[in-house]
């Protein structure tokens, strides 16, 4: 019986250990995008680069801003392993002032929340 029971325990040990190696891990370029001095009105948009270095396929099921004056585009297809994605972010150029908003990831990753980051400063028309 204790024969047994310890056989059932290595198993299940060795099938949990296995699921960990079967995860998709997100690789982001870089987790700040510095918008540096921009014009009031000009293009807003930027995007993060991210790729998939885990085994299994990533799947980022919500992409959501810290303000409604940052609007992100998470891609809809899951990502391969080895393969590059983007997050598209666009914030809104004509609210004149410093941009600091953090925009958050969610996914089947072995982390499975990201936190990134979007800075810089609008400046208003005619402003050196």
């Amino acid at each position: 019986m204790k024969k047994t029971v310890l056989m059932l325990f290595v198993g299940m040990l060795s099938l949990g250990i296995h699921a960990q190696d079967t995860a998709a891990k997100i690789e982001f370029k870089s987790e700040t995008i510095d918008y540096g001095e921009i014009a009031k009105g000009s293009d807003g948009v930027r995007v993060f680069e991210f790729t998939n270095t885990g085994t299994a396929p990533l799947v980022i099921s919500n992409v959501k801003s810290s303000c409604g004056c940052t609007i992100p585009k998470k891609p809809e297809e899951p990502i391969l392993p080895g393969k590059t994605g983007q997050i598209e972010v666009k914030y809104d150029t004509n609210r004149v002032g410093p941009i600091r908003k953090a925009i958050t990831v969610t996914s089947n990753a072995d982390t499975p929340t990201k936190v990134l980051k979007i800075k810089g400063t609008v400046k208003a028309e005619g402003a050196k």
